[in-house]
């Protein structure tokens, strides 16, 4: 099966490892002895439940999760967390503060590239409270115009005590990415969030993080500081349909409470509240998409855990950089989006090709040797290599092989 698979760089669904497909494969016709399909099982069986329960643990260990957090499965993708995220913590901003009004109610957003800024467009969208754009990496671009970059710390000012502070960790189409060491000016300012007001009813902070394509593919700094983190598992650890939150215990709130005092209701659905209280099946998830992340994260486990695929990162996405820099400096074949320094991603390497026809001819002959899903996002064109845990140094090295030879071919031309 390995032997005839071509390697999968697309940003999602993401590549999984052959040997959580093959143990998968054979779940579809009997899952855990019971005689049915992982597809056909009931979602509130023991075995589901069993699923369900150990998906969680792992989560937890791995990410050494605290006591004050709870982890959530819901559908919907990143995308419904953009509209989650908004309802739930301006219900918890209301019962907080019941006196304020919309106006006053501030949702603070930091917008890096494209899947920030639509979460600002949606809260923007559902009203309830003053979005403000913290820092819009635009700003600090080369053209003014292009997310290719991570602002520095002296960018940030936040709102004194907002209902939101959002963030995306890693932007799959631009590939920018928060940096994890805490000196260097393209990490995330924690230091720079409000700090805690004797005035304020609650002195939590409400950070919001955006992991949905590097979520798992090493630690996150400062877990225990966020309010909720989510990852949609299409990009990094699963199939889609799925969406993982960790979710801090004071942001489950009573939304219907919060209703009764100005807050826009929030649909069952997308209560945090429905989903604790239903213990993740509060209707039927999305099992197969459990199931399938609950054996990548046993994978990963079994392979070292975070620090190991922490390390992996690193080092595939050196090698494709450097591949990348030397079709920089042989003619300009290759034309890097986010220059070293500037908060390049880990995960999703974008560059461009320069030439007439370039960009195809590297794309079709990646094709033949089955390179798969190279091709940037339709909205900024170009090339992403997407580095997900599933892809191994070998594939990596495959693929920069063929980077160098387009390079010579192109310079022959």
């Amino acid at each position: 099966m390995a032997e005839s698979r071509a390697i999968n760089f697309g940003a999602g669904p993401c590549a999984l490892p052959h040997s959580v497909l093959e143990e998968a494969s054979k779940s579809l016709l009997n899952f855990n002895g019971t005689g049915i399909g992982i597809a056909e099982i009931s979602h509130r069986s023991k075995e589901f439940g069993q699923v369900i329960s150990e998906f969680e643990s792992l989560i937890r260990e791995q990410l050494q999760v605290p006591s004050t957090h709870v982890v959530l499965f819901s559908q919907g993708g990143g995308t419904g967390q953009f509209s989650s995220i908004v309802l739930n913590l301006l219900a918890r901003h209301r019962l907080l503060y019941p006196s304020l009004s919309p106006e006053e109610r501030y949702l603070d957003y930091v917008v890096t590239g494209s899947w920030s800024k639509s979460a600002a467009d949606e809260a923007k969208r559902l009203g309830g409270g003053n979005v403000k754009v913290v820092v819009d990496s635009r700003e600090s671009s080369k053209d003014g115009k292009s997310f290719d970059n991570i602002p520095t710390h002296d960018k940030y000012e936040f709102s004194k005590n907002p209902a939101v502070v959002y963030y995306c960790e890693n932007e799959t189409v631009q590939g920018v990415q928060f940096d994890v060491d805490p000196s260097s000016s393209t990490s995330f300012p924690y230091h720079l969030l409000p700090k805690d007001d004797p005035d304020l009813t609650s002195p939590l902070i409400p950070l919001v993080a955006d992991y949905s394509s590097s979520f798992m593919s090493r630690p996150i700094p400062r877990l225990a500081d966020h309010a909720v983190i989510f990852a949609g598992a299409q990009k990094n650890i699963g199939p889609a349909g799925l969406t993982v939150m960790i979710v801090r215990k004071d942001c489950i709130v009573d939304v219907d409470a919060a209703a009764k005092l100005g807050a826009a209701p929030v649909p069952k659905i997308l209560s945090y509240k429905t989903l604790y209280d239903g213990k993740n099946v509060p209707n039927t998830p999305a099992t197969i998409s459990l199931y399938i992340s609950k054996l990548v994260l046993q994978d990963m486990k079994e392979k070292g855990g975070l620090q190991y695929f922490g390390e992996l990162s690193k080092i595939k996405a050196k090698k494709v950089y450097d591949a990348l820099k030397r079709g920089e400096d042989k003619g300009g074949v290759f034309e890097g989006k986010i220059k070293e320094g500037n908060g390049r991603s880990l995960m999703n390497v974008v560059f461009g090709i320069n030439g007439e026809g370039a960009e195809a001819r590297f794309l079709e002959g990646a094709e033949r040797r089955g390179l798969k899903g190279l091709k940037g996002h339709r909205s900024v064109g170009g090339i992403r290599v997407s580095l997900y845990n599933a892809l191994s140094e070998k594939d990596a090295d495959t693929l920069v092989q063929y980077m160098d030879e387009f390079v010579e071919a192109e310079q022959a031309r």
